[in-house]
């Protein structure tokens, strides 16, 4: 059986935007693959998504600290808080850098195959000096996903 740790930093932006409800359902369909959340309180999965998980079969727990669970990381999914969402500038600034991943940061992490991924464009939710480290998959996964798109629209178009 394949199982997998795969921890999900919901900390950047709403929780019902496309990124952070697209990745927790495509998780829910493995019920192999443990999930851990990562959020400020204000910013966890709503509770619909929630049930969906535990509907699915799919263990998960939640915390409010990075710290608790990047010992025992896998694949890290970050991504930003955007500034557009909020309906006030004090809520966006409440929870705009609640975490930062740094060298630091990374130097916690146990798994010899640990992954760093982000969906991209980033704020400062990943610091700069991360981006040399090997584990930062973020290039390679927005490399892969425009090679994605022009084979899909290969083949909507019909070309082979």
């Amino acid at each position: 059986d394949w199982y997998c740790e795969w921890p999900h930093h919901y900390y950047g932006g709403r929780p019902e935007e496309r990124p952070h409800s697209a990745l927790a359902h495509t998780v829910a369909h493995d019920v192999q693959c443990a999930t851990v959340l990562v959020s400020p309180p204000s910013l966890t999965l709503p509770q619909d998504i929630l049930t969906e998980l535990e509907a699915s079969g799919l263990q998960y727990s939640q915390h409010s600290d990075i710290h608790d669970v990047i010992g025992f990381t896998n694949v890290l999914y970050v991504t930003r808080v955007q500034k557009e969402r909020f309906s006030s500038v004090e809520e966006y600034n409440a929870v705009r850098s609640s975490y930062t991943i740094t060298p630091r940061v990374l130097a916690l992490v146990k798994e010899s195959k640990f992954v760093l991924m982000h969906p991209l464009p980033r704020n400062d939710e990943i610091s700069p000096d991360v981006d040399s480290d090997p584990r930062a998959a973020y290039f390679r996964q927005v490399q892969y996903g425009m090679y994605v798109r022009m084979a899909l629209l290969s083949m909507v178009l019909g070309k082979s």
